[in-house]
C-alpha cells in the first residue's frame, strides 16, 4: 500500500480544528485508503479504538443506515463520552439528507469529522447551504508519478514514465498492471461506467430537489461530450465549439445543454476546467477554457487509441502535479501569447511552459518567448522530455520532466 503522505500531511494540520474535513475526488481514486491510512495515523498517535467511529456507506452492513434520522441515533450512541470522538464517513453521500447529520455532530463538543464523497455537486451545493465556512475540501487525486514509481517498485524511470503517460496512476488498475492480475482497462471502464450510471443518476435524484437546475436526460449524449473532451485535451474550446462539433456529427444540441452536461462531468471529477488568465492585469477572461481529464487511463479506455500526443499528455501530468501541490492554476495569455500554466500559491506566482521536446531552435524559441515578454521577477520554466540542453537561460529554467516530477 502507498502511504499518501501529502495528504496525510493536509489532514494531520486540520486534526483537531473545528472544521469539517471534507475529502473529495473521482471514484477509486483512494479516498477510503486515505480515511484509513488516517485512522492507523490516530492510533499511533494514542487516540483509542473507541474514539475513532469509521462507517463506509458503500459497504452492505451500512445499508440500515442510509436514512439520515437512523445514522444520527447510532452515532450518537456510539459517541465517546468525555473523550474527542473522531468521525471517518466514507461516502457519506449515498445518505440521504446527510447533511443534517453532519451538521448536528459539529454542533456538539469534542467531535472531528472526517467525510468522503464522489460528487461535487453533493458538497458543494447542499453542504454548502447549511455549513457555509464551517468544512474545508481536501480533492485527491490519483497517483503522482513518484507515488506510480513507489507503487510499481521498478528503477527505470524512462519506461516508467512513459506506462504512466499512457495507463495513468489509479491505485488499485496500478496494482493490477503490478501483478498481473487482470484487465486494467476493464477495471477503468467499471469505474468510467459506474460514474456515468451511478454518480450522474445521483445527481440527477438529488437535483429534483431543485427545479431550476436543468436536468440530464441523455446519457448517450453525455458520453458523446465526455469523448470529444478526452480527445482535445489542452486544446481550447468553448460550448458553441463542443455543439457545433456534436452538430456538425449527426448530434443537434445547443451550446446551453453542452455546458450544462460538461458542468455534470465536472462535478464527477473526471473533468477539471482550466481558467484562461490576462498575465498583465492578473484577470480571468471568460472565453476558450482548457479541460484536463483527471486520470489518463480513462482516456486510454474513452479512445482505445494507442498513440496519442505526447506534448498534450504531458501537459495534462503536470496540470495534476501542480494542483496536487497546492497551487491555483490557470492558462496565461500575455498578448497574443500563451502560457500553459500560471501558478499561483502564497502571493507567489510561477509560470510554466510544457513540450514533449525543445532541441529545435524553432522549438525553443516559440517556448521561451512568451516567457521572456512577462516583466515581473517571478520564477519560470519550461519542463520537457529532453534530457540535454538543460539549464537557466535568461532567467527562464529548463528542467527535465521527469526529474521536476520527482522533486521535492
Amino acid at each position: 500500500m502507498v502511504l499518501r503522505k501529502e495528504y496525510l500531511d493536509k489532514l494531520w494540520k486540520l486534526k483537531d480544528l473545528r472544521i469539517i474535513k471534507v475529502i473529495t475526488g473521482i471514484r477509486r481514486c483512494g479516498k477510503s485508503t486515505l480515511l484509513k491510512q488516517f485512522k492507523c495515523e490516530l492510533l499511533k498517535d494514542g487516540i483509542n479504538e473507541n474514539q475513532i467511529i469509521s462507517l463506509n456507506f458503500e459497504e452492505l452492513e451500512n445499508q440500515s443506515l442510509l436514512e439520515y434520522n437512523i445514522l444520527y441515533e447510532y452515532l450518537k450512541t456510539k459517541k465517546c463520552e468525555g473523550k474527542k470522538t473522531y468521525y471517518l464517513l466514507d461516502e457519506i453521500q449515498m445518505v440521504e439528507s446527510f447533511e443534517k447529520v453532519v451538521n448536528s455532530l459539529f454542533v456538539k463538543e469534542d467531535t472531528d469529522i472526517y467525510i468522503t464523497g464522489s460528487n461535487a455537486y453533493l458538497l458543494s451545493s447542499e453542504l454548502a447551504t447549511l455549513l457555509s465556512g464551517r468544512y474545508i475540501e481536501i480533492n485527491l487525486l490519483p497517483f503522482s508519478f513518484k507515488e506510480y514509481k513507489i507503487m510499481m517498485e521498478k528503477e527505470d524511470n524512462d519506461k516508467l514514465f512513459a506506462e504512466y503517460l499512457v495507463n495513468g496512476g489509479l491505485p488499485y488498475a496500478s496494482l493490477i498492471r503490478k501483478n498481473n492480475i487482470g484487465s486494467d482497462l476493464g477495471y477503468i471502464e467499471g469505474i468510467y461506467n459506474t460514474v456515468f450510471v451511478k454518480d450522474i443518476e445521483e445527481r440527477e435524484r438529488r437535483k429534483k430537489k431543485n427545479q431550476t437546475d436543468m436536468k440530464i436526460t441523455d446519457i448517450q449524449l453525455l458520453k458523446n461530450i465526455s469523448k470529444y473532451l478526452s480527445s482535445v485535451i489542452g486544446n481550447p474550446v468553448s460550448m458553441n465549439s463542443i455543439a457545433n462539433y456534436l452538430t456538425s456529427n449527426g448530434r443537434k444540441t445547443s451550446h446551453v445543454t453542452v455546458g450544462n452536461y460538461v458542468l455534470a462531468l465536472e462535478e464527477t471529477y473526471l473533468y477539471y476546467k482550466c481558467e484562461r488568465m490576462d498575465i498583465k492585469g492578473k484577470q480571468l477572461l471568460k472565453l476558450n477554457y482548457k479541460y484536463y481529464m483527471v486520470d489518463l487511463g480513462f482516456r486510454k479506455q474513452i479512445l482505445a487509441q494507442k498513440k496519442y500526443d505526447l506534448g498534450f499528455s504531458l501537459e495534462n501530468v503536470v496540470y495534476f502535479e501542480l494542483l496536487r501541490r497546492g497551487y491555483q492554476v490557470n492558462i496565461g495569455k500575455i498578448g497574443n501569447q500563451e502560457i500553459d500554466f500560471v501558478a499561483f500559491k502564497d502571493g507567489i506566482y510561477e509560470y510554466y511552459q510544457v513540450s514533449a521536446t525543445i532541441l529545435l531552435e524553432e522549438t525553443f524559441n516559440r517556448e521561451i518567448t512568451p516567457l521572456k515578454n512577462i516583466v515581473d521577477n517571478y520564477p519560470k520554466t519550461i519542463l520537457t522530455n529532453d534530457k540535454i540542453g538543460l539549464g537557466n537561460y535568461d532567467g527562464v529554467e529548463v528542467k527535465n520532466i521527469i526529474d521536476w516530477l520527482l522533486s521535492n
